[in-house]
């Protein structure tokens, strides 16, 4: 598929056919996320793949506020067969900028959850160019602990949200904040900022 497609076709999908993902499909989406730009090629993140029915399972427990709870965002993104969940290693990159070769960094964001949300956009559009589907979305601040005690995530680690991956249905179910809202037109500025 053409890069411009890719881009073009790329949309939050939230429910899933109930079809297995190729694990070849996945470990693309993984090879091209970790080629991702990120700060002095620091590579702090991790990716953790949950791809059998148990383990998905057990994301949705782990995160859900109330494991009972039944509505249509959550029973259409449950139906996916593959969670991918990036987090981002905060330490790796003190410990980066401490090397010979960088600088004492006066960081204005923090550039470790920015590289990882690169990376999970590679995931996304790796997603689109294999015909499926993929949704990216956080994991509640509550249960961040539960969901590392649940997969033995070290503290160390952030996870920055997760992407649900499967093949579409013709229902994505919820239609989105694009079925409400128009996309703006006002938010490149060339020059200077003008209102």
């Amino acid at each position: 598929m053409e890069f411009q497609e890719v881009v073009r076709r790329r949309r939050m999908v939230r429910r899933y056919a109930d079809r297995p993902v190729d694990p070849a499909v996945v470990d693309r989406m993984l090879d091209n996320a970790v080629r991702a730009p990120n700060a002095g090629f620091t590579q702090g993140w991790a990716f953790l793949v949950l791809d059998t029915p148990a383990d998905v399972e057990r994301f949705w427990e782990a995160t859900s506020v109330d494991a009972g709870t039944s509505n249509r965002w959550l029973d259409g993104m449950r139906t996916a067969p593959v969670v991918i969940v990036p987090m981002s290693d905060k330490g790796a990159y003190i410990v980066r900028y401490q090397e010979s070769d960088k600088h004492t960094p006066d960081w204005p964001v923090p550039y470790w959850h920015m590289d990882a949300a690169m990376a999970s956009l590679l995931i996304l559009q790796t997603a689109v160019d294999e015909g499926l589907g993929a949704c990216f979305f956080g994991v509640p601040g509550a249960r961040i602990d539960a969901f590392r005690a649940e997969f033995g995530v070290p503290d160390t680690l952030k996870p920055i949200g997760a992407v649900t991956v499967g093949h579409r249905t013709a229902d994505t179910g919820s239609p989105g904040s694009p079925a409400h809202r128009r996309r703006r037109t006002d938010v490149v500025h060339r020059g200077r900022y003008s209102t």
